[in-house]
């Protein structure tokens, strides 16, 4: 990470990306967070603000390159250069191919991949520019493994992590640690958490933020590409 620089975590909810904004904040960065629902995305800002944390909420569609490059203005203007992109937008479409529409495909797509490729596009150059940056995509089982009834999302998000491959390939030897975490598992809800339920085979989302801002924090002699994160249930050898 490149000093005290803003952090933009893209796709924040009430789970993991509330969970990455608290960690990152709490680093003392200046965070920028970005989704669709403005009700969320205010409250997460309010609680790190309590903190003592900055916080900006950014609601705008991921795949409308427009109001992308406005809500990047906002973050230079507001919070100065932005030098960690977190891109945790998803969109989990279900089912096979009888139930599936050609826009319920197209949405998964836009979502994943295609709204990850124009963050970087706009945030990359400026990265380099800068001496340096970190951009990391959240991947998921089905980047590597593909079920059953899952064309559309197995599909964004196989292409999620080719597109974070090549981007690492291209843009790491100018200085952006580009890398995919891959979460194996399922993420322990936060009315999981609120009803005193805590299954060991699920993951916390406080425990995957901690490894995404240990992984920004590797020094450039040592980066990873890909961080696998399972449960220790999890046989994965089995897999």
């Amino acid at each position: 990470m490149v000093g005290h620089t803003a952090v933009m975590i893209v796709g924040v909810g009430p789970g993991l990306g509330r969970a990455l904004a608290h960690r990152f904040a709490e680093t003392g960065h200046p965070i920028a967070i970005a989704a669709r629902t403005e009700a969320t995305l205010a409250s997460i800002a309010s609680e790190i603000k309590e903190a003592g944390g900055v916080a900006l909420p950014l609601a705008y569609d991921v795949s409308d390159d427009l109001a992308l490059a406005g809500a990047i203005g906002q973050v230079e203007s507001q919070l100065g250069p932005i030098g960690t992109l977190v891109y945790n937008a998803g969109n989990q479409v279900r089912g096979g191919i009888p139930e599936l529409s050609p826009q319920d495909f197209a949405a998964a797509w836009r979502v994943g991949p295609y709204g990850a490729f124009l963050h970087a596009r706009r945030l990359l150059p400026k990265m380099a520019a800068q001496g340096g940056g970190v951009m990391l995509f959240t991947g998921a089982t089905s980047s590597v493994h593909a079920p059953a009834k899952s064309p559309a999302f197995a599909s964004a998000k196989f292409a999620l992590r080719g597109l974070a491959m090549s981007l690492m390939r291209e843009w790491g030897p100018q200085g952006v640690h580009i890398a995919h975490v891959l979460v194996d598992g399922v993420i322990l809800r936060p009315q999981s958490q609120a009803e005193g339920g805590d299954p060991p085979d699920f993951l916390r989302p406080a425990d995957i933020a901690d490894a995404y801002y240990q992984l920004a924090m590797q020094p450039p002699s040592a980066w990873s590409f890909e961080l696998d994160l399972r449960p220790y249930t999890d046989d994965y050898l089995e897999n």
